[in-house]
């Protein structure tokens, strides 16, 4: 299961912790990172078990779970940028009346009215969540739609696309699979959204690469690597330097 998927399947309660539970290992829902059960981790002097050295990851690497899920974008989040700021300032701990000064939006009762409705959009969210999963055990024709990966850009109708649908695109335009060269780039958005997935395999996490390290990569895959190297930024698969000197995986 890819990374995204593990994500979008995750439990509230496993969100909220940004992590899961597997048999052998816990799995940050962050980055992916993997922590085995059974071996003790070592941080500042001090030896921790595996769960409890999965917090200190979280902790070091992302600041909280609540920094990276506000942090998505919107088209994730379905959050305005004013309701992203102040359920920052709210997160801080400020008083209502500290987040007034602070935004210079009317008066403390127009702060609370805020409060109400991001309370009000909740309660909607929770119900929308209940009918979705009722639907979900009756709905026997829902197609299996491939999830969006965490750091995408323009979350539209691109990505209505089927698991059936990615396994055909993947057998057309690289018929030697991952380890082979593309046939040719997509000419449709769709497409090349999933062959795109496909290309950031090749990549490894936690690695910086240099411009010239990339342009190897996608040139064992395809001649135009220059585009395909605009692509995968494009579509927030891989972040850069300003000057372009390093390149690695958006997470």
């Amino acid at each position: 299961m890819e990374k995204s998927d593990i994500f979008w399947n995750a439990s509230l309660a496993e969100l909220k912790q940004g992590y899961i539970q597997e048999k052998e290992s816990y799995i940050c829902l962050l980055c992916g990172e993997k922590f085995e059960k059974g071996i003790i981790y070592p941080h500042e002097n001090i030896f921790y078990e595996a769960e409890r050295y999965m917090r200190i990851h979280i902790e070091n690497t992302h600041q909280s779970v609540f920094e990276y899920l506000i942090g998505l974008d919107k088209k994730l989040t379905g959050l305005t940028d004013h309701q992203n700021h102040l359920l920052r300032l709210f997160y801080q701990g400020k008083s209502d009346k500290d987040v007034q000064k602070e935004t210079g939006i009317g008066s403390t009762s127009t702060i609370r009215h805020h409060r109400f409705a991001l309370k009000e959009k909740e309660r909607q969210a929770r119900i929308f969540l209940a009918i979705m999963e009722l639907l979900k055990e009756k709905d026997e024709y829902a197609p299996a739609f491939i999830s969006p990966h965490k750091t995408a850009k323009m979350v539209d109708d691109r990505y209505a696309v089927t698991k059936e649908e990615q396994q055909e695109i993947i057998k057309k335009f690289l018929p030697e699979g991952l380890s082979g060269r593309l046939k040719k780039f997509p000419p449709k958005e769709k497409q090349r959204l999933i062959v795109l997935r496909e290309i950031i395999k090749r990549f490894e996490s936690d690695v910086i690469y240099t411009e010239k390290e990339i342009n190897q990569l996608l040139n064992e895959m395809f001649d135009d690597y220059v585009m395909i190297r605009r692509y995968l930024i494009e579509y927030g698969f891989l972040d850069r330097k300003s000057d372009g000197s390093q390149y690695w995986l958006k997470k």
